[in-house]
Formats: structure tokens, sequence, C-alpha cells
């Protein structure tokens, strides 16, 4: 078994959650989720409707759009943060290299950037720090 392979096992039967405003989210990434095992909770649109998954139902790691409707996600991430529930900020492929000026994870249906987001998941988020994988 591949070192992507062994970090994908690590979203098997988790829960997650997508904030997405419909950019990120899809199908085909949520496809290779869902065949890797891992428990997808339907998309929240808005972070007021994250928020209420939160409330609501168990999330166990957590995918940000950082732009929702003009509004951020730091509300949702502060909230995240609190209840520790590891989260990372994903972004679209982009057709040029952004460099990694920006930070975040490409999510797409590439398994080695999802292993990269099954890595980062794994691990508990550290109030008032944050870290970038590349």
């Amino acid at each position: 078994m591949d070192e992507s392979q062994d970090a994908l096992d690590l979203l098997k039967g988790r829960h997650l959650l997508i904030v997405d405003d419909g950019f990120l989210a899809a199908e085909k990434v949520c496809a290779t989720l869902r065949g890797m095992g891992t428990v997808l909770i339907p998309p929240a649109l808005s972070i007021g409707a994250a928020m209420a998954v939160l409330d609501q139902q168990q999330v166990d790691g957590a995918i940000l759009d950082i732009r929702l409707d003009e509004a951020t996600v730091f509300p949702l991430v502060e909230q995240l943060q609190a209840l520790g529930v590891p989260f990372v900020f994903a972004i679209a492929p982009l057709p040029f290299n952004s460099g990694d000026a920006y930070g975040g994870y490409v999510l797409c249906e590439r398994l080695n950037e999802l292993a990269d987001i099954a890595r980062a998941l794994s691990i508990p988020p550290a109030r008032g720090t944050t870290a970038t994988v590349r």
C-alpha cells in the first residue's frame, strides 16, 4: 500500500463537512471521497448553514472555501477551533500556477491532493495557529 492510500484511509468513516457555494465541491471530488469510505455531510452553502450542521450532527473534519457570497468563513473557523474540529482551506484547481503565496489545498479528485487533505484533517487544530502543508 502506498503513502497516498495510507493517508486516504484516514478519512474512512469520518464525517466530513464541505462548506462551499458550489464551485469547489465538484461531483467527481465527492464521488472519490465517498468511494474512499468518507461520510459526506451534504455541502453547506453558507456560514449559517454550516453553523447549523455543527449544532445538529457529528462533524469530524471540514473543507472550507474561504469565500462564500462575498463573506469569509472566519466566524465558522472560530467555531470549528472551539469544537476541536480539524479543517483545511481549499482552493479550486487553477489554470495557472499561483505559487505558494496563499497556502491551502487544491480540491480535486487527484488522489495525491486528497491524501494531503486527509493528512491535514487527521491533526486536531491548535487554537491560534495555522499550518500549510505543501
